[in-house]
């Protein structure tokens, strides 16, 4: 990575601290805002038919790495919808490439990897020198960044989000070679082989540390780290394997110059612990209260969520009164975003979703 600022990422912190002041980066850094932002996991995804006719003529991989079809992917999601802040378009798993492990997604199964992680050997294998391999994410940043340049017409900046896979989430992947129920073959690695995980975990913080400065440096004010399979784990586990890796890539992050939002799913039982990573802000499933949650985490730190997906099916009635009950858990604190406990499902009412929005809007004054 450079060391100095070329003149496109000049113009990316140029905007970024004009994005400081926005509605999303003030929540992410607990400061007072007019009203609750909002923005949805998975918002540009399969229950959208623009997104639908895009998917007609590109395959998922391709949307990806094409900086002008992620751009337009993340564009009229955020635009359609009203919300607060954009997600880039991308995978999780991309940074697999660059480092030397191949996958496709096949229809049906989700991601697959055709040479699962097993052994130390492999491990060693890995590449870390690649990085800027994925820098067709970046360029899609810079392109939705300038896109939202300008305010809007309520005067705030829409916030753009950039994120990556978390060490754990990204090694359950690679060593079970797709999704999982049990995790066996992670968890066998991980605690018979001590020095097989901790240099896994050291090659994934170092591949995605500089891919999120990529992020950074094309506009992003704000990166998520997913860590979508941490609630497999205990909270032992996830103290011993999971937590310091997690924290270095946080605190790497956030030297960065910006906020970090850190989510898993299933991990009410960890979520006094995951505060642990130093993230500024903890995202939170459907699964406990959101005060309780809030209170689960503790001082000091913001929340994300959380809205059970599926209550996006809801008659009006049932639904508004989810939204109102997030929004009184959350009770006008500084430091809540308002979001899903996980991301849309194919089949979600779009006007639903949107709804949801105006709601937020109405009902999230602070």
């Amino acid at each position: 990575m450079k060391n100095s600022l070329s003149e496109p990422s000049l113009k990316s912190a140029t905007r970024s601290t004009e994005a400081r002041g926005s509605r999303f980066v003030r929540s992410c850094l607990r400061l007072p805002v007019d009203r609750t932002p909002i923005w949805l996991l998975r918002q540009a995804g399969r229950y959208m038919p623009e997104y639908m006719a895009v998917r007609k003529h590109h395959s998922l991989l391709d949307i990806c790495r094409t900086p002008e079809i992620a751009a337009e992917v993340t564009i009229t999601a955020a635009e359609r919808l009203g919300v607060d802040a954009a997600i880039i378009f991308a995978d999780l798993l991309l940074p697999f490439t660059p480092m030397g492990l191949e996958f496709e997604f096949l229809a049906g199964e989700g991601p697959v990897v055709h040479a699962p992680i097993r052994s130390v050997e492999q491990v060693r294998a890995l590449r870390t020198d690649r990085v800027d391999e994925l820098g067709y994410v970046a360029r899609a940043i810079e392109k939705v960044a300038a896109h939202f340049s300008a305010p809007r017409t309520d005067g705030d900046q829409l916030g753009i989000i950039g994120f990556c896979g978390a060490p754990f989430t990204l090694a359950s992947y690679m060593i079970e070679g797709g999704s999982s129920r049990n995790y066996i073959e992670t968890k066998k690695l991980m605690y018979g082989d001590g020095a097989a995980w901790s240099l896994l975990m050291d090659k994934l913080i170092t591949v995605l540390a500089g891919f999120a400065e990529q992020q950074v440096e094309a506009g992003a004010d704000v990166i998520q780290i997913f860590d979508s399979w941490a609630g497999a784990l205990g909270v032992t586990d996830y103290r011993q394997y999971c937590l310091a890796p997690t924290q270095e890539l946080v605190s790497r992050v956030q030297a960065l110059g910006v906020p970090v939002i850190y989510f898993g799913v299933d991990t009410a039982s960890l979520l006094s612990t995951m505060r642990g990573t130093g993230a500024d802000v903890i995202g939170l499933d459907w699964r406990i209260p959101l005060d309780a949650g809030w209170k689960a985490v503790g001082e000091g730190c913001g929340v994300q969520g959380n809205l059970d997906p599926i209550a996006l099916f809801a008659p009006h009635e049932v639904l508004e009164a989810r939204v109102r009950e997030i929004l009184d858990a959350a009770g006008g604190r500084p430091g809540h975003i308002f979001n899903l406990g996980h991301g849309i499902v194919p089949g979600t009412p779009v006007e639903n979703v949107i709804q949801v929005v105006e709601w937020v809007k109405e009902y999230g004054a602070q």
